[in-house]
């Protein structure tokens, strides 16, 4: 009897996540893999610390970390409220000392990390930093997407699509806007877990 190694490594980690996309990904590819968000997950409790990331990622060593962390005040779509001379500057700045803190601990605690975000300030803090897009990963849309990775290789696009619509920049105001529009294509969730793990 053959046993899978990957079902005995180090778990995996997936912080500020609720949606457990990557993590169910991870799981149906045979990982320990959790989530973590201070939000209740849609997914499987069972798989979720519904904590603060920062005292998650201390609790053991970690095969891999993938983090998401809010973008709201780093993303350069919030220039106009959070740029420089603008009345939010402050919260851009404390958000940025918040995630390189992050950084550093999920380093500490992991040999692999990535951090997540669009198109944001928070890339010229960090290491080799690549962008990717849905249509590159079966999804004929646009978000370009931007992942600084340490001890990683860049994502390989899986399955190359027509068609460039903008869904997410065109989203209505609605309730759940913010957790639809951060949501983790499930392309992209299916490559991370097969090349990252």
């Amino acid at each position: 009897m053959t046993v899978k190694i990957k079902r005995l490594v180090m778990p995996i980690l997936v912080g500020c996540e609720e949606s457990q996309t990557i993590c169910g990904a991870l799981r149906r590819e045979g990982y320990e893999a959790y989530s973590c968000d201070l939000k209740p997950t849609r997914g499987n409790p069972e798989w979720h610390y519904q904590e603060d990331i920062m005292s998650v990622i201390p609790k053991r060593r970690w095969l891999l970390i993938i983090l998401h962390p809010d973008c709201t005040a780093m993303a350069v779509s919030g220039n106009r409220w959070y740029g420089k001379g603008m009345p939010r500057h402050s919260e851009r700045l404390a958000q940025i000392e918040w995630t390189l803190d992050l950084w550093e601990l999920a380093k500490r605690h992991s040999d692999k990390v990535a951090l997540e975000n669009p198109v944001s300030v928070i890339f010229k803090h960090l290491p080799n930093v690549r962008y990717i897009q849905p249509w590159q990963f079966g999804h004929g849309e646009t978000k370009k997407t931007g992942f600084a990775l340490h001890n990683l290789e860049p994502l390989k696009p899986t399955k190359v699509v027509s068609g460039r619509e903008q869904r997410v920049w065109k989203m209505p105001p609605r309730e759940n806007r913010k957790r639809d529009r951060s949501k983790t294509y499930d392309g992209v969730a299916e490559a991370i877990a097969k090349q990252w793990a």
